[in-house]
């Protein structure tokens, strides 16, 4: 497998969890007022999630224009 087949699969899957924490941080939002005390550990993870998926979409674009 190449180096841009694997970074395609791992996008794959840093794009379905990215979706997951963004639906956990909605359905935390619509549960409101309650679990409020995990409003920044759902966002931070949401956060961290959507930022590594951004990361690894530009390092293939960078190798596909390589």
């Amino acid at each position: 497998m190449s180096e841009i087949d694997a970074l395609k699969d791992e996008i794959k899957k840093l794009n379905a969890r990215a979706t997951q924490k963004k639906m956990d941080l909605h359905d935390l939002s619509e549960e409101l007022p309650q679990n409020w005390q995990t409003i920044l550990t759902v966002a931070q993870e949401t956060y961290d999630a959507f930022k590594t998926l951004t990361e690894k979409r530009a390092a293939l674009k960078a190798l596909e224009q390589a």
